[in-house]
């Protein structure tokens, strides 16, 4: 089992870690804070494989510490797309849609290959249903940004942006919060 997690982790960590400078460099030329959020999100999520790799053939605590460093990374992640939210605030602009929704089906063609990588591991352990966790949050920032890059072609406005940011900092926020005390119950057992 743990060679069969081992080499999941592997591929779905080289897919997240391609798909955060991709997506990170279309964020920034698109001025898109929703893609910026997107990005991010696979940043932490290429972390959280790496770490997770480190933690396959440890012990329950281990995993479980390694798990709740996973939940302040994402925690982390919002905080940054929040700073970015705020700062659109007060510099506005226009993010280029045609980029947002190009490369928001990339991600989520990618993601769901990762989804359905990790889809027989969800169940196995602390550290694995975490991955889990990560994964299945991409599926809806990717198609949340899709929905908003229409949005923004429709309305001429960069709030859809804004919104669907705001949207995907609450889905990261969950998550943390899901991750973390998963792992503190796992670390007091």
């Amino acid at each position: 089992m743990r060679e069969r997690q081992r080499g999941t982790l592997q591929i779905v960590l080289a897919i997240n870690a391609v798909m955060f400078f991709v997506i990170a460099g279309a964020a920034l030329y698109g001025e898109s804070t929703s893609l910026l959020a997107d990005s991010l999100d696979n940043l932490g999520d290429a972390l959280t494989y790496a770490l997770s790799l480190y933690a396959v053939s440890r012990d329950a605590t281990v995993k479980a510490k390694v798990a709740l460093f996973k939940g302040l990374l994402i925690a982390l992640a919002s905080a940054t797309v929040i700073a970015q939210i705020i700062y659109k605030l007060y510099v506005p602009s226009l993010p280029i849609f045609e980029v947002m929704g190009v490369f928001s089906l990339l991600g989520l063609t990618a993601n769901g290959l990762c989804l359905f990588l990790l889809w027989r591991h969800r169940h196995e352990d602390v550290n694995m249903s975490s991955v889990w966790e990560c994964s299945r949050n991409d599926i809806a920032s990717n198609l949340s940004v899709f929905i908003a890059a229409g949005a923004v072609w429709l309305t001429g406005s960069g709030w859809p942006d804004m919104v669907v940011a705001i949207g995907l900092v609450l889905l990261l926020i969950r998550s943390s919060v899901r991750v973390i005390s998963a792992a503190f119950k796992e670390l007091r057992q």
